[in-house]
């Protein structure tokens, strides 16, 4: 049974910065391509940021670009997403993804299982 437990949500002023971290279990994660998504209300899911199973591609999406890193530590079967200089927009509910397969997608469609989501508000 997969899980995936974010953590590291809550409430920063803009400008600030988190640490989302995502702890996966039941599926082989280092093999596994994993990422970020974003869900603001009254919008669609958008991409933040996903990483292959090596760590070594990533993509993301244009609005984070240059302040938002994905990374992954496959001995801890976790990965994180790095955000610095929030603003009032980024504000959503953060999950994390995980797909059958190594290789990385920018949709997420591509993704098929997901955790329960961690709110992150930046405050103006």
């Amino acid at each position: 049974q997969v899980q995936l437990v974010e953590s590291g949500g809550g409430l920063v002023q803009a400008g600030g910065s988190l640490r989302l971290s995502c702890a996966a279990s039941g599926l082989p994660f280092s093999d596994t391509a994993m990422g970020w998504f974003r869900q603001a209300p009254g919008k669609e899911r958008e991409l933040v940021g996903v990483i292959d199973w090596s760590g070594d591609i990533t993509y993301y999406g244009d609005s984070v670009k240059g302040r938002f890193t994905v990374s992954r530590d496959n001995a801890k079967n976790t990965i994180y997403l790095r955000m610095t200089s929030l603003k009032p927009e980024d504000t959503a509910v953060y999950y994390c993804a995980s797909r059958t397969g190594g290789t990385a997608y920018s949709s997420a469609t591509m993704y098929n299982y997901w955790g329960q989501g961690t709110q992150v508000t930046a405050s103006s």
